[in-house]
């Protein structure tokens, strides 16, 4: 059975919008996160979480107006300490029906059912105990990178913040989408620390954790960098519209 987790809780300080979130700043007069719910509908998975946390009462008034399903549950992150910090939130109300975890980002709206569907497909072929999506993109500052081992493998991902001499160079950019085989997911969830330049809990730091475990770990390459396109600033945004308005 799939699940869906979906990263909603965060301010998005860049975006200068501190009266709302950022996953309901609107795209063409549609919120990011409607976008990323629509999609994720099309999934039919067993249960959507969204987990929220800065101004939590407006993304859970928008989420009660326009999708109000029984399986789409709100889950709060008290404190806005990291992507792996939010999934822990999962912990203790994940649907033990369950079998793997699909993560989407609230403010990476044009990622198609098609993609996903194919991604899904990709991790349950390959028995995956975690699988991600990467690109290739001609400037990937700002995105954590994939490292590789001379074989190929996935070695770890890491974030812009805290890349070494010469990781600047590395052009294949993690997409803040993954798939967890739930069984290992919050046991290694409690290995995570927060020794990084933002000082958070970084879901990133599952691919290594799960390396070291000697877990298996899929990377799926995408073409179409377009997809995946995060939302940070206001500029990105009108970036994303013209994209969207081309179609």
């Amino acid at each position: 059975m799939l699940g869906i987790a979906i990263l909603a809780a965060g301010k998005g300080k860049r975006m200068n919008s501190p009266e709302q979130p950022k996953v309901l700043a609107l795209l063409n007069s549609k919120s990011l996160l409607g976008y990323v719910l629509d999609t994720a509908l099309t999934l039919n998975p067993l249960k959507i979480y969204v987990i929220v946390g800065y101004k939590k009462n407006l993304v859970v008034d928008f989420v009660n107006k326009f999708y109000p399903y029984q399986f789409i549950e709100i889950v709060e992150q008290k404190e806005q300490l990291g992507t792996g910090h939010a999934i822990l939130q999962l912990k203790n109300v994940i649907d033990l029906r369950i079998d793997d975890l699909l993560i989407l980002s609230g403010d990476v709206p044009l990622i198609t059912s098609q993609t996903l569907k194919k991604f899904i497909q990709f991790h349950i072929d390959g028995k995956f105990d975690l699988s991600l999506i990467s690109t290739i993109v001609n400037n990937p500052s700002g995105y954590g990178r994939i490292i590789r081992e001379i074989n190929g493998k996935v070695l770890c991902i890491v974030e812009d913040k805290d890349l070494k001499p010469g990781e600047e160079q590395i052009n294949e950019i993690n997409a803040g989408i993954y798939i967890f085989r739930i069984e290992n997911l919050f046991n290694f969830l409690q290995f995570v620390k927060n020794d990084n330049a933002q000082r958070e809990y970084y879901l990133t730091d599952l691919v290594e954790i799960y390396r070291q475990n000697e877990k298996s770990i899929g990377a799926f390459l995408i073409e179409n960098h377009r997809e995946v396109l995060g939302i940070n600033t206001q500029q990105e945004l009108l970036h994303l519209e013209e994209i969207v308005s081309q179609k």
